[in-house]
């Protein structure tokens, strides 16, 4: 049986094998706790996923870990924090994006393109399922905190959290459809939080 250490030094060659035992020893673990911190399941996925894809593509680096257990769950931590970030990013400038004022855009075609948007958002939102527009008009348009928003739907802080991640991640890709509006500012603001 080879040490952790020895699965390490195999996987910073290239040895696919030693990283899926080493996956296959974390994963659950990484999982759970990532699911502590979040209360989503959605994101303790996207979580353990995105470490394991970052480890293997600098996995050269991995000779150099000495604790890989604090290693990966420190990177863990670092994730799930950057996931509620992101989203906190995702509603303040949605919501700047659905209240700007007309008057903002200088220039008719401005205007047009402000209002174009708008609408793109409104639509985007309106095709969300009930529950996940529910709970995203209530956080976003009453500043509604998540505790009281599973209270008033009788559902848990968790679900409320895993709604709020999956409206956003579709109204994101809805809005990326169209690279050449007004959309387009407002998503560049976000690059610094979508590590996808």
């Amino acid at each position: 049986m080879q040490s952790e250490k020895e699965l390490l030094q195999l996987a910073a060659g290239g040895n696919e094998l030693a990283f899926t035992r080493l996956f296959h020893g974390y994963k659950y673990k990484l999982y759970g706790f990532v699911f502590r911190l979040t209360g989503s399941h959605a994101s303790a996925e996207d979580v353990v996923q995105d470490i394991f894809e970052k480890l293997w593509k600098d996995r050269e680096l991995l000779q150099q870990v000495e604790s890989f257990s604090s290693y990966v769950f420190r990177m863990a931590q670092n994730q799930a924090l950057n996931g509620f970030k992101r989203m906190a990013r995702e509603v303040v400038i949605l919501k700047q994006l659905a209240e700007a004022p007309a008057n903002t855009a200088s220039t008719p075609q401005g205007h047009l393109a402000l209002k174009e948007t708008q609408e793109r958002l409104h639509n985007a939102i309106q095709q969300l399922p009930p529950q996940q527009k529910m709970v995203f008009l209530l956080s976003r348009e009453e500043g509604i905190k998540h505790e009281e928003i599973a209270r008033r739907l009788h559902i848990t802080t968790g679900t409320v959290k895993n709604h709020m991640i999956q409206a956003l991640r579709t109204l994101r890709k809805h809005m990326q459809q169209y690279p050449n509006s007004l959309d387009t500012m407002y998503l560049l603001a976000l690059l610094p939080f979508l590590d996808r």
